[in-house]
């Protein structure tokens, strides 16, 4: 109780130079960018460098695990968290993206898209108010409205499609779950839900466990929504979990 009272145990100083390595892009040593994680690994990078990387490779450039054999630009997402993260930590790097873009539009006589023209506008007026000390507080009801609007356009799960699914142990080796009912978006696939069923089973490897839907044994990149379509146009029946080990294999 007694550091809760020290104002020096409150305030802590980290140098920006001791978070570079969580804020740089692995393929060009630079500061991220249009921030893209790829969903495999959640290991980021500059969108335009790993787009450009993988047109020849199909793994992760941080850790080599297979994003996907054939389309791996399809498992990649823009991490909008990740990047409002950087440009908060970095002074002024929002603002000279944001005039570079503008000047490579410009450069070629091409329209500034309207995205870019917007986000550098309220870029130089936020920082605009900053110097000249105009920034004035906000009406605390009229901003927490506006809060409570930027989180739901922001909470871009929820407008998935959401399916609910049945888990059922089809093996001695497992132990049941405690809630076999699990509700979560139809664009996740096969291999989300190993994983997930791995960790709350706190199985070693996600590979040594297979689901069955009517005896067949699901891909690891099909999305539940395919599931839902194609396996359960009839009769929904449970998604069965079947424990493989290595030792099987031999």
């Amino acid at each position: 109780m007694a550091t809760l009272g020290n104002p020096e145990m409150l305030t802590r100083k980290i140098k920006l130079w001791d978070i570079n390595a969580h804020i740089t892009c692995r393929l060009c040593e630079g500061y991220l960018i249009d921030a893209t994680t790829v969903t495999e690994c959640l290991h980021t990078f500059c969108r335009s460098c790993l787009v450009k990387y993988l047109e020849e490779n199909n793994t992760c450039p941080t850790c080599r695990i297979v994003i996907h054999q054939s389309h791996p630009l399809q498992y990649i997402g823009h991490d909008r968290t990740m990047q409002d993260i950087v440009y908060k930590l970095v002074p002024g790097l929002q603002e000279a993206e944001m005039t570079k873009q503008r000047e490579f539009y410009q450069k070629l006589g091409m329209e500034v898209p309207g995205d870019v023209k917007g986000e550098l506008c309220n870029v130089k007026t936020h920082l605009d108010s900053q110097r000249n000390g105009d920034l004035k507080s906000e009406d605390p009801a009229s901003k927490e409205a506006g809060d409570e609007k930027a989180e739901e356009d922001n909470d871009y799960h929820r407008s998935d499609e959401q399916v609910s699914i049945c888990l059922e142990c089809n093996s001695s080796k497992l132990r049941g779950l405690k809630r076999k009912w699990i509700r979560c978006s139809a664009q996740a696939t096969v291999l989300h839900l190993k994983k997930f069923i791995a960790k709350k089973l706190n199985l070693t490897s996600f590979n040594e466990l297979d689901i069955l839907c009517n005896e067949e044994i699901l891909g690891k990149d099909h999305t539940l929504k395919f599931v839902v379509v194609t396996r359960w146009r009839f009769k929904k029946s449970p998604l069965l979990l079947h424990y493989r080990p290595k030792m099987d294999l031999l």
